[in-house]
């Protein structure tokens, strides 16, 4: 392959979208960011602008091609990774939303969640999706969107035919890769890894399920095409007369922490990665084989190659820990995420304070949509320092929650975990996580691995790089992270779960 071609990888996520540019040997050769606005309606409530993401999915693609002085004629292919679960509905006439985007951080839709827990249908969801029944998921969020759309917003649609034109498939919904897809190609398309992720989407069998469609009250005229995440036939092309001005295939996607765990190359049963950004995200690697857990993880599509079958992973959701350090910033402990780091060295414990950051509910294990945000344990000695370590440490916990789990589950010891992420800059977290994990905590030179993932994927569907054994020889280690024999666990992760138990079953009414 030519060294003046690439691959470009979207990597649309929470709080913005980037645009990387990759040669051959997995490097970054062009890099832009943009990010968007957070709109909270209501407590609990969280949104996005699907327009807003879109223009600024051009805007970044056409700065890191212009500030590198690259064509778009030298894209090999194009891959899309994406915050999994936010959900979008739109007109296929229009290709405009019909509502903002809920964030898969949202739990408007706890009340119906419970309703669907009561009727005794959380095996069955569990069974053949894998997830647990949660407000985190797709299904109730486009229920929700059909329910509560503004019908001025469907222009010639009358109020009571919502419904009726999504039956029509009028309405399409998609995930966020799906949107940026069908901007991209004029296809409305979806990947294994997340159609896994929408609680309508039987994992064993490979396709949507009807009683769950029925149940989520979701046509199944509105949802997606589902490919392989690396696609030789490729999701289409981008429009030589359009914003890029070139034709390039997109050949690949992920859901960002499926794509965290090819760009880590954990393509063998036993590979874990964990990756830190507005959440946690840890994923082991089990092979073909779904493995049902026992103790809270979800069981996941992690990716599929054309004409392989899929590779299942057990996953580990913990819903706010980078975003945890910006509410430090919000609320004016620390001026940036730098601080973090030398305000926890300049203490030796936090005190015997505890930060439970269960702002958005609790994840694995502990599934609970009512948990709410708690401290505990602090005096009037307690300082600043002692929050923001506590913070930090809240972090590290909630890992080994999940790592817990996971062992017994997949019955495989963690001899090493792969991390990634903004977070993993700060070298005392990581040092913290082998601590208190037990573990060798490793990262890579190139620690972008949700957009080198879906680069990756599209590479391989178009030839860019032709064997798996290409991208392990790609990855490096940056830093490897021992664990401190000295430093004194188990008492302090027992008052951890007390701490955690203080913020369970807090919010009462919708979720507030």
């Amino acid at each position: 392959m030519m060294s003046e071609t690439y691959v470009g990888s979207i990597d649309q996520g929470t709080t913005g979208t980037r645009f990387m540019v990759f040669d051959h040997g997995g490097n970054v050769v062009a890099n832009a960011y943009e990010k968007h606005e957070q709109i909270y309606p209501e407590p609990g409530w969280v949104e996005h602008d699907p327009m807003e993401i879109w223009e600024n999915t051009k805007s970044v693609i056409n700065t890191a091609l212009d500030e590198e002085g690259l064509d778009a004629e030298q894209l090999e292919a194009i891959g899309v990774t994406n915050q999994r679960e936010t959900t979008i509905v739109w007109d296929a006439e229009t290709g405009k939303p019909v509502h903002n985007a809920l964030v898969w951080q949202d739990r408007r839709t706890t009340d119906r969640v419970e309703e669907i827990q009561e009727m005794g249908k959380v095996e069955d969801i569990r069974e053949k999706t894998g997830l647990e029944c949660d407000a985190y998921f797709s299904a109730t969020k486009t229920e929700w969107i059909l329910d509560n759309a503004d019908p001025i917003k469907l222009q010639r649609s009358r109020p009571q035919d919502v419904r009726e034109r999504a039956e029509e498939g009028e309405l399409l919904m998609g995930t966020i890769d799906t949107w940026v897809i069908y901007n991209l190609t004029g296809n409305h398309i979806t990947d294994v890894s997340n159609a896994s992720r929408t609680m309508l989407y039987n994992i064993r069998e490979l396709e949507w399920d009807d009683e769950l469609l029925d149940l989520f009250n979701v046509p199944k005229a509105m949802v997606p095409e589902v490919r392989p995440s690396s696609d030789d036939e490729t999701y289409g092309s981008t429009d030589p007369d359009g914003f890029l001005g070139a034709e390039v295939p997109v050949a690949g996607a992920l859901g960002d922490q499926q794509a965290a765990l090819f760009g880590q190359t954990c393509f063998d049963a036993g590979d874990a990665k964990n990756t830190y950004g507005t959440g946690s995200f840890m994923l082991m690697n089990t092979g073909n084989e779904a493995v049902p857990s026992e103790h809270g993880l979800l069981t996941t599509i992690g990716f599929q190659r054309s004409g392989e079958p899929v590779q299942y992973a057990l996953e580990g959701s913990i819903f706010i820990t980078g975003a945890a350090i910006e509410w430090l910033e919000d609320m004016t402990l620390i001026e940036d995420a730098a601080e973090s780091e030398s305000l926890a060295r300049s203490v030796d414990s936090t005190d015997g304070v505890y930060v439970v950051p269960a702002f958005a509910g609790l994840g694995a294990p502990h599934w609970d949509q009512r948990a709410r945000g708690t401290i505990v344990g602090m005096t009037r000695g307690t300082r600043r320092e002692h929050v923001v370590r506590a913070t930090l440490e809240s972090i590290a916990y909630q890992t080994k929650d999940v790592a817990e789990a996971m062992v017994e589950d997949a019955d495989i010891d963690l001899a090493s975990l792969r991390v990634d992420g903004g977070a993993v800059k700060n070298n005392f977290l990581c040092q913290l996580q082998a601590n208190i994990i037990g573990t060798e905590i490793v990262r890579p030179v190139v620690d972008e691995t949700t957009a080198l993932g879906s680069a990756y994927a599209a590479g391989l569907a178009v030839g860019y790089w032709d064997t798996v054994d290409e991208l392990r020889n790609n990855w490096q280690i940056d830093r490897s992270f021992e664990i401190d024999e000295d430093a004194d666990i188990e008492v302090n992760y027992d008052r951890w779960k007390d701490a955690v138990e203080r913020s369970e079953d807090w919010a009462q009414d919708g979720g507030e």
